[in-house]
């Protein structure tokens, strides 16, 4: 089952515009990626956790602050790889 371009739309829109630019800086480009590659599921997860507030997802993506057990999974672990593999790529410092 695919998930709707609306739905993908909406979910990069959304990503690309947390209002904390730190974040738009990973959730952006994550979504730009992978979105129309996820799941139901996963996709079910990534919207889950952009109904979180900017700061404490952001905390949670660069390790700052413990995942909460309900959106410490699969999609969480994608994106913080995601993170990594972004800043390798640049020679950075692994953002955060």
């Amino acid at each position: 089952m695919s998930i709707d371009d609306t739905r993908i739309k909406r979910l990069k829109f959304r990503a690309w515009h947390r209002g904390f630019r730190e974040a738009d800086l990973i959730l952006g480009p994550f979504a730009d990626k992978y979105a129309h590659l996820l799941t139901p599921e996963q996709f079910d997860a990534f919207e889950a956790l952009m109904e979180q507030p900017d700061q404490d997802l952001y905390e949670w993506i660069v390790e700052r602050a413990p995942t909460p057990p309900e959106h410490d999974g699969e999609i969480m672990r994608m994106i913080k790889q995601f993170r990594f593999e972004a800043y390798e790529s640049r020679g950075g410092p692994h953002g955060g």
